[in-house]
């Protein structure tokens, strides 16, 4: 094992499966990036990722070039694979049945998923901001592991470092672009002190859509991203302060 600091979830903690939820702590990146910087799309030294991720990669017990993270695009994608890529694909969601390969999906703010069917031995990995969450990725996700032979009903999803409900304050067009979708989702907006503003509870949200889906268990480990600066990168407190960059942290499953 590294010294990086990660979070485990119990419903993941089954034979055959290893797991992690990175947290900012344990790498070499410096500045606005200390230290576990996992995002290749960073301004940081591609040196100082490469070797965040290497430990990452230790960390789960497979090679540095098995941790497989997509070029995340806000998508509702999400693809099969069963070896290592050289070129990153374009899409939200990994899933494999293959052993040795982990797969990883960044985040600063968004919700990032990791699914396990324990009995069938596929595993998933999701990447969903308010975008990929309200257009399908997390739904995308689960019938890619079916695709592989899992079962829904047998799938169990934690959510990791999310942006929290009461750190995510949006305008009304975001509101609306919701309630057009479903008025059900008028729930998952609380008031804020601005008029026509609102907090937005990305996590429930994703709950919902899960739950919905049929998933055996849906956890939320309630760890906000926005509030936590010690372990977490946060895009929106970046924004708020206008810094230049932030990092990333990287949420990664592998069947081992």
């Amino acid at each position: 094992m590294s010294n990086v600091l990660a979070i485990h979830a119990s419903p993941l903690e089954v034979p055959g499966v290893r797991h992690a939820f990175f947290t900012r702590q344990g790498g070499v990146s410096t500045g606005l990036y200390t230290s576990l910087n996992g995002g290749v799309g960073s301004k940081d030294d591609p040196r100082a990722v490469s070797e965040n991720r290497r430990r990452m990669a230790l960390h789960l017990g497979v090679e540095p070039a098995h941790l497989l993270v997509p070029y995340q695009i806000h998508s509702a994608d999400a693809l099969a694979v069963d070896a290592p890529f050289t070129e990153r694909p374009r899409c939200d969601g990994l899933v494999t049945a293959a052993r040795g390969l982990a797969l990883g999906v960044t985040g600063a703010d968004c919700g990032i998923t990791l699914f396990a069917d324990p009995e069938a031995q596929v595993v998933g990995a999701a990447h969903s901001g308010w975008k990929g969450a309200l257009t399908g990725i997390l739904e995308a996700t689960l019938s890619a592991m079916e695709s592989l032979g899992a079962r829904r009903d047998h799938i169990h999803a934690v959510l990791g470092p999310t942006i929290g409900p009461k750190s995510y304050e949006v305008g009304p067009e975001f509101i609306e672009r919701f309630v057009e979708s479903s008025d059900t989702y008028r729930s998952f907006f609380m008031p804020s002190p601005r008029d026509g503003h609102g907090f937005f509870d990305l996590p429930g949200f994703i709950g919902h859509r899960l739950q919905q889906a049929g998933v055996a268990s849906f956890t939320n480990l309630a760890l906000d991203t926005y509030a936590d600066e010690t372990r977490f990168f946060s895009y929106r407190r970046t924004t708020h302060r206008q810094e230049p960059d932030y990092g990333r942290q990287i949420a990664a499953i592998a069947l081992v």
